[in-house]
């Protein structure tokens, strides 16, 4: 750019250059940057094709970046022109497409408090398909999931309270304090090992990847995140890396990913076992228990126990204690029933035997009468004979058939029998009785 074409309020420089150069000037900064502008802004108004990364929308203007594979310009488009061209698109340009974009060149010269900024200021544009960028990523992720990358970290067992977290992120970005955050409010209290490394260039996916398997060497982690907070398509590309994707598939670590908003998807996403929307979630996923709200419940449950433990204690107290109060109005008690017990007994028995006698007593009349009958048949039947047999006992026992055999019976004079020869002597005179008559005999002294 001359000399002459950058104005000046006297038409003169306002403070003396550098000595011996022989350039012109020295201008003011302002009045530099306007001509600028005003030089920029005359240059023909053109179109351009090429693929939308970086859409960042402000209350005024919507800025993006137009990409090909041998440069980039910043692009900006005023929010109502913005507006216009959504109502007249059948398809609204998200990051990775291609589009064509009609403008012009522009500047913002700033001032003593802004940035200056160069942009292609955009009036219309036009979606032209889908950019080569989303047509790689759609691509590798077709591979993946042919080969069956995208299962394998979705099979892995997550612990429900990990002692050990890895997580891979930069040292310093906004990911590694709302992960901090997120773990604090879940009373977490494990050991965290950090794999600092950058997110956010062409560099970053192996770094990435070498900070992953050194954590999936270390024995203890059980579960690590991938962490970083939002950012453009381009500004995600790293993990849309197949190196990184591959070594993620393979690890025998569960990895979480977090890389993104709710809006933005990675492959990584599609390969980790589990994909969230910010590193708070990551947080909230990796631990799966509140310990706060867990040591909390536990507490509570104590102290229930002890509760109740110390109601039984008390209960079972009272309970000894009027038993050991009153020993013997407990025996008495059981005394009354065993007594009970025992009249029932008493009274159940004699019920008994009053029955089984009544039973006794009809089955012997019963029995007597038929003996009777039996008797009074045998007697009819036998009395003849019976007859005959004592009529020979008698004759048997008959005194004068032994005084026929020459037996003779010593009497008194009163006719009483006399059996021994002290009652004879005594008796002095006797009568001998013989089988046909009577003699009487005095006995003589000796």
């Amino acid at each position: 750019m001359s000399a002459e074409h950058i104005p000046t309020s006297s038409g003169e420089p306002a403070e003396t250059g550098i000595p011996g150069s022989d350039l012109p000037g020295p201008y003011g900064v302002g009045e530099y940057a306007s001509a600028l502008r005003a030089q920029l802004r005359s240059f023909a108004r053109v179109q351009l094709v090429g693929e939308l990364v970086n859409l960042r929308p402000s209350r005024a203007r919507v800025y993006f970046e137009l990409r090909d594979a041998s440069g980039a310009i910043p692009c900006a488009v005023w929010s109502n022109d913005w507006e216009a061209i959504l109502a007249r698109t059948d398809e609204a340009p998200v990051e990775g497409m291609q589009v064509v974009v009609a403008g012009g060149c522009d500047f913002y010269p700033g001032s003593a408090t802004s940035s200056p900024g160069f942009s292609f200021s955009v009036a219309d544009l036009r979606v032209a398909g889908e950019g080569d960028l989303l047509a790689r990523i759609e691509r590798l992720r077709r591979q993946l999931d042919r080969e069956g990358l995208l299962a394998p970290q979705k099979l892995l067992a997550r612990p429900l309270l990990p002692r050990t977290i890895g997580v891979v992120t930069a040292q310093h970005g906004k990911a590694r304090e709302d992960i901090l955050a997120g773990l604090a409010r879940r009373g977490w209290a494990g050991r965290i090992v950090w794999g600092f490394a950058p997110v956010q260039d062409r560099h970053a996916a192996p770094l990435i990847a070498r900070a992953l398997t050194d954590l999936a060497a270390v024995g203890e982690v059980d579960v690590a995140i991938v962490a970083r907070g939002g950012g453009s398509l381009a500004d995600l590309l790293c993990f849309c890396d197949e190196g990184l994707c591959r070594t993620v598939a393979l690890l025998a670590v569960p990895v979480i990913a977090s890389v993104g908003h709710h809006t933005d998807r990675t492959v990584l996403d599609d390969v980790a076992a589990v994909s969230c929307s910010t590193p708070t979630h990551a947080a909230e996923v990796a631990v799966g228990l509140n310990c706060t709200g867990a040591r909390g419940e536990l507490h509570r449950t104590a102290s229930r126990v002890r509760e109740h433990g110390r109601r039984a204690v008390l209960s079972r107290a009272r309970t000894l204690t009027a038993l050991s109060r009153a020993p013997a109005a407990h025996v008495e008690r059981q005394r009354a029933k065993l007594h009970q017990r025992l009249r029932e007994v008493r009274a159940g028995s004699r019920r008994r035997v009053q029955d089984e006698r009544g039973l006794t007593a009809r089955r012997a009349i019963v029995l007597e009468r038929k003996a009777s009958s039996t008797v009074r048949e045998c007697r009819t039947l036998r009395r003849p004979q019976e007859l005959q047999r004592l009529a020979l006992a008698l004759a048997g026992h008959d005194p004068q058939r032994t005084l026929e055999r020459g037996y003779a019976l010593v009497q008194s004079r009163e006719g009483e029998p006399i059996a021994t020869a002290a009652a004879a002597i005594a008796q002095r005179e006797v009568s001998l009785r013989f089988a046909d008559e009577t003699v009487p005999a005095r006995i003589a002294e000796r």
